[in-house]
Order: structure tokens, then C-alpha cells, then sequence
């Protein structure tokens, strides 16, 4: 048996174990759980639903623009319950943006790929939500952030909707977790698995591109996997 045959032998446990644990995430109350600490202490970070992430440009997906709706729904329940603490980290990149030697040039500062959605900018208090520029998978990686935290070091409370559950979602959350960590907070980061995704390049599609695949399925459940080893709530839903 080769190495590499064994190994596959060997994950499969851990795969089917994976399976079973995502098909049992519990969902939480809005207002029961996540809100248990008062409104103003809780802020929903939409990561890059954004045109060019969900229906133009190199890389939108589907799976991620199906989204669309669900956020916008979550959003005005939250809005509903007394959340006032809205930010979406969207992509800005420059022409020249050193990301683009991993993915190929998408969301230009002031092109209609770095958009938000449709769904989100019809809301009634789309004006009143914080917008955070971020040139990287990690908003953490933005001074905006960190000033906006100094201002409100009454939110204690984090829910991440918003793509890709294993890039920008996960380094956002990851940042998040990790910064309580450091100093020394009592912060609950969420992320509910029904209103995160990542795109999806099957092995063949990805060869006549040139791309490395990637599997939609599994790095999703990957990545929420890995984020709830780490302390980040991982849930199925959040209900009103």
C-alpha cells in the first residue's frame, strides 16, 4: 500500500466524523443566545457579499450568491431585535494588488465588482452600516477595524455572515478569536454555517483553467470544522 493510499484510508474516519458533526450543528435564538448580552453589545460582520463575488467577474460563484437573500433576511431580523452594529469588510483592491498573483484581478476600488449586493443596499438602514476597505482576506489586517473597535468596546459579540467560509470568513473570524485570546476578553465570535459558503472548481474544470481545484463541499465543512476547534461558535442557523 502506498502512503498516500493509507492516508486516505486513515482520514476517512475523520471525514465521515466531520460528515456527522455538521449534519448535528445546533442552531441558536437571535434574541435568546446571541443577544443575551443586550443589542449593543453585538455587531454583524458581512464579509465581500459583494458583484463580483456573487454574480460578475472572474470570481463569482453561485453558491455564494445564493446568499444574497439569506443575509438580507437575517440582517433585518437583527436590525428588528435592536442590532445597530452593522460592518461590511469588502474587498477594495488596486490595479496592483499582490493578491492578484494567487487569484486572478477582481473587486477594483471604485468598479462595480466592489459593489455590494443588490439585496443589502435595499435595505432601509444600508446608509447607517460601517464600511470597512480591506485589501486582503483579513480585515483584521485593517487600521478601520481596529479604530472601530476602540469605539465600541462594548460589543462583545461577533456573528460573521458572508464569503468565502474558508478564505475571507475564515480569516476574519480567525482574527477575531484570536484577539480576544491575546487580550484576555470575554468575546463570542459566531458564525452561522447556512449564511457562510465558498465557491466550488471541480478537479477537471480547474485543469482546463489552469487553477488549482477546489471543492466547494468539503473546505466548507473543513474550515467551519477548524474554526470551531479554535472557540468560534459554529452554528447551523440563527433563528429570530
Amino acid at each position: 500500500m502506498t502512503a498516500s493510499a493509507a492516508t486516505r484510508i486513515r482520514s476517512a474516519a475523520f471525514l465521515d466524523w466531520m460528515d456527522d458533526w455538521y449534519g448535528r450543528l445546533p442552531s441558536c435564538s437571535l434574541r435568546e443566545e446571541i443577544l443575551a448580552r443586550e443589542p449593543q453589545g453585538v455587531a454583524v460582520m458581512v464579509v465581500d457579499l459583494l458583484v463580483g463575488f456573487c454574480s460578475e467577474g472572474a470570481l463569482a460563484s453561485p453558491r455564494v450568491g445564493a446568499l444574497g437573500p439569506k443575509a438580507a433576511s437575517f440582517l433585518r431580523d437583527a436590525w428588528a431585535a435592536g442590532v445597530r452594529h452593522v460592518l461590511l469588510a469588502s474587498d477594495a483592491h488596486a490595479p496592483d494588488s499582490p493578491e492578484f498573483r494567487s487569484y486572478p484581478p477582481h473587486c477594483l476600488r471604485g468598479t462595480r465588482e466592489a459593489e455590494v449586493i443588490s439585496e443589502l443596499q435595499e435595505l432601509p438602514f444600508f446608509e447607517w452600516a460601517v464600511h470597512l476597505e480591506k485589501g486582503s482576506l483579513s480585515v483584521g489586517h485593517e487600521p478601520a477595524l481596529a479604530a472601530w473597535q476602540e469605539r465600541h468596546p462594548e460589543v462583545r459579540t461577533f456573528v460573521i455572515i458572508g464569503d468565502c467560509t474558508d478564505l475571507c470568513v475564515y480569516h476574519t473570524a480567525m482574527h477575531l478569536r484570536l484577539q480576544a485570546n491575546t487580550r484576555g476578553r470575554d468575546v463570542d465570535v459566531y458564525v452561522p454555517a447556512d449564511l457562510v459558503d465558498t465557491y466550488d472548481l471541480p478537479v477537471a474544470a480547474a485543469a482546463g483553467l489552469g487553477a488549482m481545484p477546489h471543492d466547494g463541499d468539503l473546505m466548507h465543512r473543513l474550515f467551519l470544522y477548524h474554526l470551531a476547534l479554535n472557540g468560534v461558535r459554529v452554528v447551523r442557523s440563527v433563528m429570530p
